[in-house]
């Protein structure tokens, strides 16, 4: 099996027991929040039962929709969540490796497909709405003698430190080549006096932009450039059929980064809170004068990024309020996931911002602290909401992370500490887990474990699955297998 060996954990690591579990009759499912009907903007959702954007690796190297991306989405609607988020699609018409794209209107007859499966699996009970998301360039980890042979540019203060460090003013007058062999041979202490901390992180972890990077004509163009791709990604998306669009502001990508306290533009998209969510709101005032106001528009963004100088709550707070006051329809809470603190990359592997502490903070596993994993990111949503709420604005907002069971999603929801319950791990565990929650089934439930399993697979950027139904029940009739020929790509059917 593939476990996340890589990823970081609490150094407590305490092995948390799945809570206890007591599920609803049919009558008590009927007469729950969690089960109740809610309206975003224009559009009424079924239940108050939510599936997250995820990333299964199953689209082309193209970006193109395959009849396993339709598989993967129709099993989920069978079991009748009220809204499914597709996964982050990019907005670039530019290679991305088999990640999906909306960015052309080739790519709308697959889209068009893929909304008509989930309508048919979930016998219309389902919404369907597409995350979309803008990357900046990363590369893999290069090794020592690639880096200082192709990426690395030799300048006086280079030579002056190592001739500092050597005590050979000869050192001054070497070529390029000399002061690069050299550098190869020195350890980590003595590179540390030597390269600067942005060469160190190339180094060390791979090329990677910055939003802030704006000495790079592409990077400082962003914000002339971004509203109208997403805007065109949304057109394209509502074209296929979508019945709504959540822009992907969280974890360590294009938009969350603008937000970062970390961002340092002068252009007067930086520094200051108000300056930062400058290109998040235009984006929003962009994608809705395109899409019309009856079109539901959400995002996604980070109740904290827990990382040294990054946002806090207290930054989300500020940002809940301005999109809330441009008008977006509801508001899907993260934690974390950055580049920042992500563990070292192998050499040829690229940094994954899932691996350090604000990733485990995103995706809590059963191995904890003291607090333990489940709906760990709760407080998070339930303070934006307050505070939205408390300025007059109506608008949902959906947590998630380690939400396994009816009591947890229930008493979140009886609290106001939400308006919607998100769960991917548990609904890639048992897509059916709402149908047979709704229908007095809940002992049938297949339990998540909250082992990230899953995500150990993605972030190698494997097929997801889960170790709950690979290799089970293999002779069920017409059953595909992943890349490898161990795993089946959906879960098994629910024989009631």
């Amino acid at each position: 099996m593939v476990y996340p060996a890589a990823m970081w954990q609490p150094p407590q690591r305490i092995k948390h027991t799945l809570p206890v579990v007591s599920w609803p009759s049919e009558s008590e499912a009927a007469a729950s929040k969690l089960f109740s009907k809610i309206k975003l903007g224009g559009l009424e959702l079924s239940s108050r039962t939510w599936v997250p954007a995820m990333v299964p690796w199953r689209a082309t190297d193209e970006g193109f929709v395959t009849d396993d991306v339709v598989d993967w989405y129709a099993r989920f609607a069978q079991g009748r969540p009220g809204a499914i988020v597709v996964e982050a699609t990019g907005i670039r018409d530019v290679p991305s490796g088999p990640l999906m794209r909306a960015g052309h209107e080739r790519f709308i007859p697959g889209l068009r497909r893929l909304v008509e499966a989930v309508k048919d699996a979930s016998d219309g009970q389902t919404a369907i709405f597409i995350q979309l998301i803008d990357f900046l360039q990363i590369r893999r980890r290069p090794a020592a003698e690639t880096f200082f042979a192709r990426f690395f540019k030799v300048e006086a203060r280079h030579r002056e430190a190592l001739s500092k460090l050597r005590a050979d003013a000869a050192w001054l007058a070497c070529d390029d080549q000399a002061v690069q062999a050299e550098l190869l041979q020195l350890g980590d202490e003595d590179l540390d006096t030597i390269l600067s901390a942005r060469e160190l992180d190339d180094l060390r972890f791979g090329y990677r932009e910055r939003v802030w990077d704006t000495h790079l004509p592409q990077i400082r163009e962003l914000p002339q450039v971004l509203p109208e791709l997403f805007a065109n990604a949304a057109a394209n998306a509502f074209s296929a059929g979508f019945d709504g669009v959540e822009l992907h502001y969280a974890h360590a990508y294009t938009m969350a980064s603008f937000l970062s306290a970390l961002n340092t533009r002068d252009d007067g998209y930086g520094k200051s809170r108000e300056e930062r969510v400058r290109l998040p709101l235009e984006v929003i005032a962009h994608v809705r004068k395109r899409i019309g106001e009856d079109r539901v528009l959400g995002l996604r963004f980070l109740g904290d990024e827990v990382i040294d100088g990054g946002n806090r709550v207290e930054d989300a707070l500020f940002f809940a309020q301005r999109f809330a006051e441009a008008g977006v329809d509801f508001l899907s809470l993260s934690k974390g996931g950055k580049f920042e603190d992500a563990k070292q990359p192998k050499v040829g592997k690229a940094a994954y911002p899932y691996t350090g502490p604000s990733g485990y903070e995103c995706m809590p596993s059963v191995y904890s602290d003291e607090r333990g994993p489940f709906a760990r990111n709760v407080a998070l949503a339930s303070s934006i909401k307050k505070s939205i709420n408390d300025a007059g604005h109506n608008i949902p907002v959906v947590t998630a992370g380690g939400i396994g069971t009816f009591e947890e999603a229930e008493s979140i929801l009886s609290r106001g500490e939400a308006d919607i319950i998100g769960a991917a791990r548990q609904t890639i565990a048992d897509p059916d887990w709402f149908l047979k929650m709704r229908v007095g089934a809940g002992e049938d439930i297949r339990r998540c474990e909250y082992t990230n399993y899953c995500e150990g697979l993605d972030q190698n950027h494997k097929q997801v699955t889960c170790k709950l139904w690979d290799r089970k029940e293999m002779d069920e009739p017409a059953i595909k297998l992943d890349h490898s020929g161990k795993r089946r790509l959906t879960a098994p059917t629910w024989k009631r």
